[in-house]
């Protein structure tokens, strides 16, 4: 039998801010543990807890951009359950008014354009983390109280494949709206995956399976096809698919029980007490559009159909929004699009990706992109040799045009003085014009002999059309 899956994705981003969401305590990744704590995070009696408006901002914006609807007032609530990672028996989290709701993110998927419905997202205090050792475990309080926003989707993806552009796609965001730097190395950026399966034209939904905490997309699609074929094997048996939650480990590529799955959990939420809630203001919401950047599904799309630039290049320019903001700075200068992607695409991600830098690490500028380019257009200097001035721009840090003149590498546009060489060089090369004449191919043995005459320095196209010529 056929089965039609459907995934439903919860993903928790811890936000960038200096403190943590209720305490003054630093919001900072340490190999030291227990280092970042304070009163507020330990639970001490007495003390109160105090918002984070670098937080409720930086929610909001991921809201917005995220497209979802926002609330008119911002309050939180208390999520009552006991474990050893909550020191205070309960997590200051949105329950009843998340910070937005029925959004919209649109992803690519293979060529077509895939909508990811968003239920909502809300905003909220991590909890410690728990090493467990064979007969003990240790707690980490660095991480209880950092904010995080968990984003919850509709139960409307069908493969593994869309789970991860979706899982990308969000992860770009963050770091576009500089949100969060959303390191899964870090577990900065978790998920948890619920995947079931249903004969294909069924009305219902088959039976939801939870994976807990996953820590790296190349995880989630291995996670998600594991259950899918786990699921499939028992729907085929004639058996039911139980409802629980699991793990998956990454040693074998399985997942494996934790526990049944109780629907209903009674949390007992209630509006925490000791916050008050405050009205978001239409300019605080003016504030939060303004600075949200153009993202890379809009930029994809302006590469595309305005610049002209393929769908895989685009795709590769926005993965980096320094690179995208380096195209586009370079094109505001005059450069032409497809050049400036040419160069982004190979010459520069490949030598940042050999050296581990940003953009913004080395030398190169938009300025100093376009004016190499510029060169190269206005027939100054050659392709290849335009290679050469880049290394030189990223190891010395001088303008293109100092470069060329202290190589002495200006192209040759001179028609007689090319000419006369190619004269020279086919008159002495008498039997391989015959073999030209009888269709073989030695046309390019004639214009790498011009090039290696001129030390590469002969303007290519007019020496191949001179050759012909002759």
């Amino acid at each position: 039998m056929k089965y039609e899956v459907t995934i439903g994705l919860e993903v928790h981003c811890e936000v960038k801010t200096n403190t943590k969401m209720f305490s003054s305590a630093a919001n900072r990744y340490e190999s030291t543990a227990n280092e970042n704590i304070n009163e507020v995070d330990l639970a001490f009696p007495g003390t109160m807890p105090v918002v984070n408006y670098e937080g409720v901002k930086k929610a909001l914006k991921m809201a917005m951009a995220l497209n979802c609807e926002l609330p008119t007032k911002m309050y939180f609530d208390r999520k009552n359950y006991y474990y050893p990672d909550l020191p205070k028996g309960f997590q200051l989290t949105q329950m009843h008014d998340p910070v937005g709701i029925n959004g919209y993110l649109d992803v690519y998927v293979d060529d077509v354009v895939k909508r990811i419905h968003i239920h909502d997202i809300h905003l909220e205090e991590d909890t410690a983390s728990l090493d467990h050792y064979s007969t003990f475990s240790l707690i980490d309080y660095n991480r209880a109280g950092i904010p995080l926003l968990e984003t919850v989707t509709e139960p409307c993806i069908h493969s593994a494949d869309e789970a991860l552009a979706f899982l990308e796609s969000l992860r770009k965001i963050f770091l576009y709206c500089d949100v969060s730097e959303a390191r899964t190395d870090r577990g900065q950026m978790r998920c948890d995956v619920n995947v079931s399966l249903a004969p294909v034209g069924s009305n219902e939904l088959g039976t939801k399976v939870e994976m807990k905490n996953i820590n790296s997309f190349s995880n989630v699609k291995e996670a998600i096809q594991y259950e899918i074929e786990r699921q499939t094997q028992i729907l085929d048996s004639g058996s039911k698919v139980i409802q629980e939650t699991r793990r998956y480990d990454d040693t074998d590529m399985k997942t494996y029980r934790m526990r049944e799955k109780v629907d209903g959990l009674d949390y007992k939420y209630y509006i925490e007490p000791n916050i008050p809630p405050f009205i978001i203001t239409e300019e605080l919401k003016k504030e939060v559009k303004d600075s949200i950047p153009k993202l890379q599904f809009e930029r994809t799309q302006i590469y595309m159909n305005e610049y002209e630039i393929s769908k895989y290049d685009a795709i590769v320019l926005v993965k980096d929004k320094e690179i995208a903001d380096f195209f586009e700075e370079t094109i505001i200068l005059g450069a032409n699009p497809k050049s400036v992607s040419n160069w982004l695409t190979t010459n520069v991600t490949g030598y940042l990706n050999k050296i581990d830098k940003n953009v913004s690490d080395i030398s190169l500028t938009p300025k100093r992109l376009f004016e190499l380019i510029e060169l190269v257009d206005n027939g100054k200097i050659s392709s290849k040799q335009s290679k050469d001035v880049f290394i030189k721009i990223l190891e010395e840090d001088k303008e293109p045009k100092d470069i060329v003149d202290e190589l002495g590498i200006k192209q040759i546009d001179d028609d007689a003085q090319i000419r006369a060489m190619v004269v020279e060089i086919l008159e002495g090369n008498l039997h391989l014009i015959e073999d030209y004449r009888k269709g073989k191919n030695v046309f390019d043995f004639f214009v790498g002999q011009v090039m290696k005459r001129t030390r590469g320095q002969a303007n290519p196209s007019l020496t191949a059309q001179i050759i012909k010529e002759e």
